[in-house]
């Protein structure tokens, strides 16, 4: 599969898709390169999303968790809540407002995962940050 490299507040991240999601990849991969913000997770715990609105990916459930590791992107298509993509950077229930969702694991961070820790606390005392998803 192909190598992504993901920046997030100047921080580097190598990074790969997820086989195990093939529709959400597609779609994802399609966008590429992705340049967005994230923002620090409202109900979710320790985590960092990129708010997508109305956003349709034309991808459903596959490969879904509620509980991602940290490192671990999921793509939640939207239904009773907005699209969104979430990183968890520590422990994460996804969830929103109306109650427990699931999401697409999709990409896994490679490297750096010392620097997590980091991020979350930055994202959340100082608002958000750049993210760039690109392949390498």
């Amino acid at each position: 599969m192909t190598k992504l490299k993901v920046t997030i507040a100047g921080i580097e991240f190598d990074a790969r898709f997820e086989a195990a999601a093939p529709k959400t990849v597609a779609a994802f991969r399609a966008q590429l390169p992705y340049v967005s913000k994230v923002v620090h997770v409202r109900w979710s715990g320790e985590g960092v999303w990129i708010p997508l609105g109305e956003t349709d990916f034309g991808v459903s459930y596959e490969n879904h968790t509620s509980y991602p590791a940290p490192g671990q992107f999921i793509l939640y298509p939207g239904g009773i809540s907005e699209t969104e993509i979430l990183l968890a950077y520590g422990g994460v229930h996804f969830a929103s407002k109306m109650g427990q969702l699931a999401g697409n694991h999709f990409i896994t961070l490679t490297s750096n995962l010392d620097k997590l820790a980091e991020l979350g606390p930055k994202v959340l005392w100082d608002g958000a940050q750049d993210i760039r998803f690109e392949e390498v």
